[in-house]
């Protein structure tokens, strides 16, 4: 039985919520139950080394390799693709410089989330697009279409937005669709309840300058238990972005039967196919003429399951 040790571990502290805990986690549990491996809490007693979490301005990989197989998984390579809003400086270009070298020296394959992130993967960090292996992540069991009582007091009408609040989620035109449109809007995650406290300055929030927040119901950190409640009770889900590596929240809405809108960039079209009506999110009024006219039964390109995620990635572990 193979053996795969995970740096990081299971996600516990800061990502676990956000995307990469959240993928982390559930693969390494898909991993035991679906894929016939065995999880080493020791990179010394493992076959293969998988590195779960790639920023390109900070160090990423081990300066000397474990006398082991090396797996990398880059989920998106954003600070790359807006890099005015992710400035490097100059210790981050010294450290991207060297992160290249590192997965050149070292890694034996590379992971990522859509095709999309690939083409990005071979464009920044120069690798050869054969050791790079799509693997899409899937919704977690718990999401699915159920009766639900109101929760957190909202409106009986809203638009529902749950996720991060950086520069390629496109806030501020979210927030002017929904002032268009009429339809209040609830945002779920830890970062839009924090806006106060944050240094608007930062090149990574000066898009957040400005919006008119007020009339905006940001609850912050929600569980998945509350999450799903969220996507039954809303009136439509709405993926605002500029860019996305993926889009998981968009995809577990599709899962609930949540009606949807969603813009029109490279990775949403490809996860949720081409079926569906998508919008320019560089315009506000025509995001918010779809938020009153959103999709519905949504016919999706392919299975999305974490037992699918799992086989695809002992694929890519035996190709070494």
């Amino acid at each position: 039985m193979v053996k795969i040790a995970f740096v990081p571990k299971i996600v516990t502290e800061g990502d676990s919520v956000r995307g990469i805990g959240v993928h982390t986690n559930e693969l390494v549990k898909a991993l035991v139950r679906y894929g016939g491996v065995e999880i080493s809490n020791e990179t010394k007693d493992a076959d293969i080394v998988h590195y779960t979490k790639f920023n390109p301005y900070f160090i990423s990989l081990p300066f000397f390799k474990p006398s082991k197989k090396l797996v990398l998984t880059i989920h998106d390579l954003i600070y790359l693709v807006y890099p005015d809003h992710y400035p490097a400086g100059v210790r981050g270009k010294i450290k991207f410089f060297v992160n290249k070298l590192l997965i050149k020296l070292y890694v034996d394959r590379i992971v990522t989330i859509s095709e999309t992130s690939k083409k990005d993967i071979v464009r920044f960090l120069g690798v050869d697009p054969n050791i790079v292996d799509v693997v899409y992540l899937a919704p977690k069991e718990i999401f699915k279409k159920k009766t639900t009582a109101n929760i957190f007091n909202l409106p009986k009408r809203f638009a529902l937005y749950i996720g991060d609040i950086n520069f390629n989620k496109n806030i501020p035109n979210l927030v002017k669709a929904c002032e268009i449109a009429k339809i209040p809007l609830v945002i779920a995650g830890k970062q839009a309840s924090e806006i106060e406290s944050m240094d608007l300055n930062h090149p990574e929030l000066e898009h957040l300058k400005g919006v008119n927040f007020k009339n905006v119901t940001r609850l912050g950190y929600v569980s998945d238990e509350d999450i799903n409640k969220l996507y039954n009770l809303a009136s439509v889900y709405v993926q605002p972005s500029l860019y996305e590596g993926f889009g998981l929240p968009a995809l577990e809405s599709v899962t609930v039967g949540t009606p949807l809108v969603a813009t029109k960039t490279q990775a949403l079209v490809e996860i949720l196919g081409q079926e569906i009506r998508y919008v320019d999110p560089t315009s506000p009024r025509a995001l918010a003429k779809a938020l009153l006219n959103p999709n519905k039964k949504i016919k999706l390109p392919r299975e999305y399951s974490w037992e699918k995620t799992a086989k695809e990635m002992i694929k890519v572990y035996e190709k070494i």
